[in-house]
C-alpha cells in the first residue's frame, strides 16, 4: 500500500510538506495523560501570545482553503478547529489514546494530523480532486458524495476517507478500540513547513514508540519525494 498526493495537487500546492507514519500494534490500554499535558502546555503558551488565526501555520491553511474555493471561516483545517475549541475550553474530548495524543501534538504544532485505521483503507490512499461519485461515511452513519473537484483522501475502492482536504475525516477509517494498524498523516503549507514537519514526524514517532510496541515507518513528503510505502 502507499500514500501519496496526486500530481495535480503538487502542481497547485508546491509548498506542501507532508509527514506520514505507519505502525502496527496499537491498542487502547495505555496512559497518555502526562504526555498530553506537556503538549497542552505548549499550546496554552502560544495561545497566550496570539489567537490561532494569527499563527502562520493557520494563515497558510486559510489561504489554501481559499484557493480551493472554500470560505476559510466556514471550513477550517482540523488544527484550527482544535485550537479554537482548546482556547475556549482549555481541554479536548478524550476519544482514544492515540487520537488524544495526536490531537495534542496537532495543538502544539498548529498542524493538522489525521489518523486512519489502515485496515479500513482499500488499496492505495491518494489526496486528489474528487470525481463526485466517491462515497463518504459520516460519523453519524450517513452516506455522502463529495462535490466534483473537492479535495479528498480517496482509496482504491472509491471511499473518501476525508473531505475538504484537512477539514473532516470519515467514520469509515476512524480509530476505534479494535484498531491495531494505523496510518498517520500531517500536512502543512506555511513557509517553514519542511523544518517543522520533520520535527512533528519525529515527535509522533517517539510518542508511538514510547507507548506501544511499535517501530513506526515514517517519511516527510515533498514534490521531490512524494510517495510513502507502508
Amino acid at each position: 500500500m502507499q500514500f501519496s498526493h496526486s500530481d495535480a495537487m503538487w502542481q497547485a500546492f508546491p509548498e506542501l510538506r507532508a509527514g506520514a507514519l505507519h505502525g502496527d500494534g496499537i491498542h487502547a490500554d495505555v496512559d497518555v495523560e502526562a504526555v498530553i499535558a506537556s503538549f497542552y502546555a505548549i499550546a496554552e503558551a502560544r495561545l497566550a501570545q496570539a489567537q490561532e488565526g494569527e499563527f502562520p501555520e493557520i494563515q497558510a491553511w486559510r489561504r489554501g482553503f481559499s484557493r480551493m474555493g472554500l470560505k476559510p471561516t466556514q471550513y477550517r483545517c482540523a488544527s484550527e478547529a482544535l485550537l479554537r475549541r482548546f482556547r475556549q475550553e482549555h481541554a479536548l474530548p478524550r476519544l482514544h489514546p492515540l487520537i488524544d495524543l495526536c490531537n495534542a501534538i496537532s495543538l502544539a504544532f498548529a498542524i493538522p494530523i489525521a489518523v486512519f485505521d489502515a485496515e479500513k483503507i482499500a488499496g492505495d490512499l491518494e489526496v486528489r480532486r474528487a470525481r463526485g461519485d466517491e462515497t463518504y461515511l459520516t460519523f453519524a452513519g450517513e452516506i455522502e458524495h463529495p462535490e466534483p473537484d473537492e479535495v479528498i483522501f480517496a482509496d482504491g475502492a472509491g471511499n473518501a476517507h476525508a473531505r475538504r482536504w484537512t477539514n473532516r475525516q470519515s467514520g469509515l477509517s476512524a480509530v476505534r478500540e479494535t484498531t491495531r494498524s494505523v496510518l498517520i498523516v500531517a500536512e502543512a503549507l506555511h513557509v517553514s513547513a519542511g523544518e517543522d514537519m520533520g520535527k512533528l514526524v519525529a515527535t509522533v514517532a517517539d510518542v508511538l514508540a514510547g507507548h506501544w510496541p511499535v517501530a513506526p515507518k515514517m517519511a516527510v513528503l515533498s514534490v521531490e519525494s512524494a510517495r510513502f510505502e507502508f
